[in-house]
């Protein structure tokens, strides 16, 4: 783990010292299949059940630079596969926070759920979204992380942020930053040249 660290440094991720610490205490090997293990360090994303992946660990180390996660805040985690995100954002929000994953494919979640179970988290917990998208009965969230690739910007998942709230997400082949400024209105930042699956509303 600690090659692999020095090379998303290198890459310039990892620049926020919460986000470095939680890649250093979430090891990336216990969320990846058994087949996988070997390949555990390696910058690539790597499948998982039911046709989805774990992602590559440059675009979650670039993704949570920019959703900027503090100590004590509240996030949402929609698409939480592995429990990887859901993990190393419970080790950032740290006991005064929460992190929920809402995962839409009944494996996954099971997946996910043992993978979480491997870390003494308080904080944290994967649901079954059950067709629902994103986590409304909780909201409102600091914090919004997508990992999956919407074809369009999902009113009901900025709904769900406070005002002053930021969503990183995924929209076709670009990873957005979209900060709810007031009630009405957001503020997006585009990054292009990413690749996600595409993400699932419906079981």
């Amino acid at each position: 783990m600690k090659a692999l660290i020095n090379e998303l440094k290198k890459e310039g991720v990892l620049k926020n010292k919460d986000i470095l610490r939680a890649f250093e205490n979430v090891d990336r090997k216990d969320f990846v299949p058994d087949i996988y293990q070997n390949e555990a360090y390696e910058n690539r994303p790597l499948p998982t059940d039911c046709a989805q992946t774990i992602s590559q660990p440059y675009t979650v180390a670039f993704m949570l630079e920019l959703l900027g996660p503090k100590e004590g805040e509240r996030i949402l985690d929609v698409g939480s596969g592995s429990g990887w995100t859901t993990s190393l954002l419970s080790e950032i929000v740290g006991k005064k926070g929460e992190v929920i994953g809402t995962e839409i494919i009944p494996e996954l979640v099971k997946f996910g759920q043992t993978n979480l179970s491997k870390y003494n988290f308080k904080n944290s917990k994967i649901v079954n979204s059950k067709g629902t998208l994103g986590n409304p009965d909780d909201a409102p969230y600091d914090r919004i992380l997508v990992s999956a690739a919407a074809k369009i910007l999902p009113e009901p998942l900025i709904e769900q942020l406070h005002v002053g709230g930021t969503m990183v997400i995924p929209v076709k082949d670009a990873i957005w930053k979209v900060t709810r400024t007031t009630e009405l209105e957001t503020d997006i930042e585009k990054h292009h040249g990413f690749i996600f699956v595409p993400l699932v509303t419906k079981p």
